[in-house]
């Protein structure tokens, strides 16, 4: 969460005369400030110094059907998938439109853009006609794609001669291991997400080509980072249709399913994410891949950078060490503006990052940014004058549970000497012992002085703000919501998994019925829903788009006010455990039912919470993506939480490590 003593790069451009924009991806805001009540202070506008916000907030969102904002305003898409939108389209025509409009209006003013699109991070979503450009490109499976990278790079001069290609980990299976039926579902998912980079490169260019029409191209700086921390290791070893079953740990797509439904990748039918071999491909030549903080592969990003008035060395390398902390200080000293002390009266930290401009005339000035830690989940690392110190805590797509529960002092820290080893293939640490104590001490005081400390090894426990620990909007057992309140995330509202609760809501129902819902939480690929089918009281749970659970009454609802609702009574003794419904209006049951097994941590990382429609993707097939607003009158909903029904001794994955390493 960042503080008022480190003020915003937009903010400080802002107040020195830029007009400042956003448009894409917003993970900045802490999940208890994103409900539309805010605080707005980490939010692009008005919080973190953009003067226009377009895009979603949260680590990913569909791009088929966007959860969208305009400002602080939820806005919907113009048109559905099948009448053409695409997000990634979207963004670029308002980026394209603000740079027109404010050239127009204030040409004389300068701009500040953070354009930052989904891809490609998961769902990978692209017309199909884009993966269909790499079709059978990608038949030869990830080993040889990672040799066949490798020469690329070095013919390129983008990595060392002598670089070598790092050993595949043994958890990851080579390509000749894979089941033979299975290969073409692997390979088309890297269809996708290759066609889904070039869908986004393809339309960086069309903004490329509108700040050039302007006559501002020459005298933009542009910095073009690729990647995601490293290629995301987030969908199994198989791939998945749906990602949040990794992340709610529960592997419900068998081979079958995959083949079944190989047609569905990059569709708005799928919240795709593609296997942890073609993860591992996509950080070629490092180890390891996103999460894995220790390892380049989970790290190190290529990183264009254009500015055709100043840097006169088109298309030449540089190899200094730098960070993305380094960016805001490069674009201070290329803009002339110093790094403030005060920002609305608040004292700043000197910036933590160090400047590039320096490297742009002379690609062999020594490097200036010496030192820099690294750490995830507790998978740590240290850079230092070329050599780096490294240790893999834990496996990015394995369970704290899965693992054993490791302890961070029976880590094993390996030694890399970069001037020699560019890709981190050889460990010295048997060879250079001292070296390595050194920079496992620098790392400690590197992690003390930047707030590390403490160390946590929690992944999915954390999206549960009862077991993370941190605040939470919503306090106490019961919330009541009103019609109209759509768009709120899963932290703005009660939080119903692994316990009993009630949702009840009042309803006036005109004569010749009622349609729609009454609030739905999640989407097609996960999530639950009370609402009226043909007026017929109607519960569904979907669990993660594979198994819907609906129950239903046995009539439609006459005209008249009632008070619905749907009793879920869970069965305990762990997490994402089934239980039963019970369906009643005014007090008298109306159906029963069951289901089978619940979501343990997370409904959806971008559908949200709607109340009198829904918006995104539907929970149940009984209605679709719109028109699905409650017809009747619905004055209000509530919900209604009872105890915590999950036995934590029951449930090993609760356990967790917080501590401080001794090394």
């Amino acid at each position: 969460m960042r503080p008022n003593t480190c003020a915003p790069l937009a903010e400080i451009l802002r107040l020195n005369g830029y007009s400042t924009s956003q448009f894409g991806k917003c993970h900045e805001v802490p999940v208890w400030e994103s409900s539309p009540m805010g605080p707005f202070d980490h939010w692009p506008t008005p919080g973190n110094g953009m003067e226009h916000f377009f895009g979603f907030i949260g680590g990913e969102t569909n791009q088929w059907y966007p959860a969208l904002y305009e400002g602080t305003r939820p806005v919907e898409p113009d048109r559905t998938p099948e009448e053409g939108y695409h997000f990634m389209a979207d963004m670029t025509d308002k980026a394209i439109d603000w740079a027109r409009s404010q050239k127009s209006l204030m040409p004389d003013k300068p701009f500040f853009m953070y354009f930052a699109p989904g891809a490609t991070h998961a769902p990978h979503h692209v017309p199909t006609e884009w993966a269909d450009r790499y079709k059978g490109a990608f038949d030869q499976g990830w080993d040889a794609v990672r040799a066949e990278t490798l020469a690329r790079q070095k013919a390129s001069g983008t990595v060392p001669e002598n670089t070598d290609l790092t050993a595949r980990s043994e958890l990851i299976p080579a390509w000749e291991e894979t089941d033979p039926q299975m290969r073409p579902v692997l390979a088309r998912e890297m269809e996708v997400y290759a066609g889904f980079l070039s869908y986004a490169d393809h339309h960086v260019g069309r903004l490329v080509d509108a700040i050039e029409e302007l006559g501002e191209l020459d005298n933009t700086l542009i910095y073009y980072i690729i990647g995601d921390n490293g290629a995301s290791a987030e969908g199994t070893m198989q791939g998945s249709l749906n990602e949040s079953m990794l992340l709610n740990q529960i592997p419900l797509e068998t081979p079958e399913y995959m083949r079944e439904h190989i047609a569905d990748l990059g569709t708005p039918r799928a919240y795709n994410h593609y296997a942890i071999g073609w993860a591992h491909a996509m950080c070629a030549p490092f180890q390891w891949t996103k999460q894995a903080a220790s390892h380049w592969g989970g790290t190190r990003n290529a990183t264009l950078v254009h500015w055709p008035a100043r840097i006169t060395d088109a298309g030449g390398l540089r190899s200094q060490f730098t960070h993305v902390i380094d960016v805001a200080a490069t674009v201070l000293e290329a803009a002339g503006l110093p790094e403030p002390v005060q920002v609305h009266g608040v004292t700043q930290e000197p910036m933590h990052g160090t400047s590039m401009v320096y490297t742009f005339d002379d690609a062999g000035a020594p490097e200036r940014h010496e030192t820099q830690y690294f750490e995830l989940v507790c998978n740590r690392g240290i850079y230092h004058k070329g050599w780096s110190a490294v240790t893999m805590h834990k496996v990015p797509w394995l369970s704290a549970a899965e693992m054993g529960h490791p302890v961070l002092d029976d880590d094993t820290w390996e030694l890399y000497d970069g001037s020699t080893d560019f890709s981190q293939a050889h460990n010295l640490a048997a060879e250079h012992p001292e070296k390595l104590r050194e920079l496992q001490r620098l790392f400690l005081i590197q992690a003390a002085r930047f707030n590390v400390l403490p160390l946590d090894d929690r992944s999915a426990e954390r999206f549960n703000a009862e077991r993370a620990g941190r605040p939470e909007l919503v306090q106490g057992k019961s919330q009541q919501l009103y019609p109209g309140m759509v768009r709120l995330s899963e932290n703005s509202v009660l939080n119903l998994k692994n316990k009993s609760h009630t949702v009840t809501a009042k309803i006036t129902v005109p004569e010749g019925g009622a349609r729609g819902v009454l609030i739905a939480q999640g989407g097609a690929f996960g999530g639950w829903s009370l609402y009226l089918h043909e007026g017929v009281l109607t519960y569904c749970y979907n669990l993660l788009g594979v198994q819907r659970f609906t129950v239903r009454a046995g009539s439609p609802l006459p005209a008249g006010t009632y008070e619905v609702a749907a009793a879920f009574t869970y069965d305990g003794g762990g997490m994402g455990k089934g239980g039963e419904v019970l369906l009643s209006a005014d007090g008298e049951p109306v159906a029963r039912g069951r289901v089978e097994q619940t979501q343990p941590f997370i409904f959806s990382l971008d559908e949200t919470v709607d109340v009198g429609s829904e918006t995104g993707t539907p929970v149940s097939d009984d209605y679709g993506a719109r028109g699905n607003a409650f017809t009747g009158t619905l004055h209000w909903v509530r919900l209604d939480a009872g105890g915590d029904d999950h036995d934590h001794e029951a449930d090993p994955a609760h356990r967790m490590t917080i501590a401080m390493s001794r090394q």
